[in-house]
């Protein structure tokens, strides 16, 4: 088979493939943890459920899960992977008087397109009819249409859990979340999966696309662009990568280029990852100690290094309106927060996290993923029974041991060793945060 020769240097094939890797870098990200999480033969109480059908997590995530980094421990997820490319699909959202949802609908490049819920169409449910691109037709009366910009769309449904006390109430809710094709309505069938035994369901889908090559990558991504429309202000990058030969319904084939440019991809996946730290550590976004992700957040546009890196650190995450998060990167003095370590944040009786639902403190490892302690308590919030001073300021702990005393309610336990992710959600934030005139106190190290 004939070379493809790029008739450039080393170095411009380099900067074509990094900025290749950083545009499907969220879209092969997504495409592995469908076919992880849909590879089941039906819906299991982690979340996992057949494509067309919502699984619900039943109970906080395990110490051990590694499925999706950076969960929450304020909600119950409920989870569906939607293919809408032949006919719509159906959802209907139940009332949820007094109790906070979202349920966010993505697409394949992990752009929120709707986001039903408590701070969009309120607290009464609705019905919602998941149109993918190009289909026309009649859907039922008061139905609400989404239009979808990729035939497979996410749905990571969010119910506000008081703690497992509270499991009951919410599995009520989830029981009455329905997902039904438009030819099946209002009467769905048993959705019933097929598990492919040749899918990695052992290794987390965050590693699995972090150790391909920038080849496999790129084969993948040109695969999924056959399937999964771009965006229509996508064509300037397209015209770019397609000087690889990645271009949307061609395979993708290494072979076909020239050994020189072969050699000057091997270090794009490094040097792209590294880029994508790069840009969510811009000291600007830092405050206290605090990231405060003032860049776009589940609605993108072109920012493909930004998409990639929220991708990386939170796939999922959800648009500033509906939850900002904040990322504890460092100490008071600018030190990375270790293990082993105590630390302190003290918020005053006037600066405690301004929400209009609720707020978290959860803490991660440097990957992002939950760590086992003696409490299985992974967060701390406004809904927990902590203790506050006499003039009504908040003290939350960070160690691995507990404080003593009246603060063990306000103590978030953390690893013996290792570097800590600790992060501060807040749920339906108001105007103040988004404006910058409150920001999180820094945490000061106590030993």
């Amino acid at each position: 088979m004939p070379r493809t020769s790029l008739a450039r240097s080393p170095d411009a094939v380099h900067e074509l493939g990094v900025e290749a890797y950083l545009y499907l870098y969220p879209l092969v990200l997504m495409e592995l943890t469908r076919r992880q999480l849909t590879n089941v033969a039906r819906a299991d109480r982690s979340g996992r459920s057949p494509m067309g059908a919502f699984g619900h997590a039943r109970a906080y995530p395990l110490a051990g899960a590694r499925a999706v980094v950076r969960p929450n421990f304020d909600t119950l997820y409920s989870v569906a992977w939607l293919d809408v490319a032949a006919e719509p699909v159906l959802v209907r959202l139940p009332p949820t008087p007094g109790r906070y949802v979202i349920l966010p609908f993505m697409d394949m490049w992990t752009d929120v397109f709707a986001a039903p819920g408590t701070r969009s169409t309120g607290e009464d449910g609705g019905l919602f009819a998941v149109v993918g691109p190009g289909w026309a037709g009649d859907l039922p009366d008061g139905a609400v249409p989404l239009l979808a910009p990729t035939p497979t769309v996410w749905v990571i449904g969010r119910v506000q859990t008081n703690g497992p006390d509270d499991y009951p109430a919410v599995h009520a809710v989830q029981r009455e979340l329905v997902a039904c094709p438009l030819s099946e309505w209002p009467e769905p069938r048993l959705v019933e999966g097929h598990v492919d035994p040749s899918v990695d369901v052992a290794t987390p889908p965050l590693r699995q696309v972090n150790r391909l090559s920038a080849e496999e990558l790129f084969a993948i991504g040109a695969d999924l662009l056959a399937r999964q429309p771009p965006h229509a202000t996508d064509w300037s990058i397209l015209a770019r990568i397609a000087r690889l030969g990645i271009v949307p319904g061609s395979p993708f084939r290494a072979d076909a280029l020239e050994p020189a440019a072969r050699e000057a991809l091997a270090a794009v996946p490094a040097d792209a990852r590294a880029a994508m730290l790069r840009r969510g550590a811009a000291p600007d976004a830092v405050v206290d100690g605090w990231r405060l992700n003032r860049g776009p957040m589940g609605v993108y546009g072109n920012e493909y290094a930004r998409r990639a890196q929220v991708a990386m650190v939170g796939l999922g995450a959800l648009a500033p309106e509906d939850a900002v998060y904040a990322g504890l990167v460092h100490d008071a003095e600018g030190r990375p927060l270790e293990g082993g370590r105590r630390y302190r944040l003290h918020f005053a009786p006037d600066r405690l996290p301004p929400a209009d639902a609720f707020w978290s403190i959860t803490m991660y490892d440097a990957e992002g993923f939950q760590v086992a302690n003696p409490l299985d308590r992974f967060a701390l919030g406004d809904r927990d029974p902590l203790a506050f001073g006499p003039d009504g300021s908040l003290d939350i702990v960070i160690g691995h041991e507990p404080p003593g005393g009246a603060l063990d309610a306000n103590w978030l336990p953390s690893p013996a060793s290792g570097l800590l992710g600790v992060t501060l959600r807040l749920y339906a934030p108001r105007p103040e945060v988004a404006a910058g005139t409150w920001t999180p106190p820094p945490a000061v190290r106590e030993g």
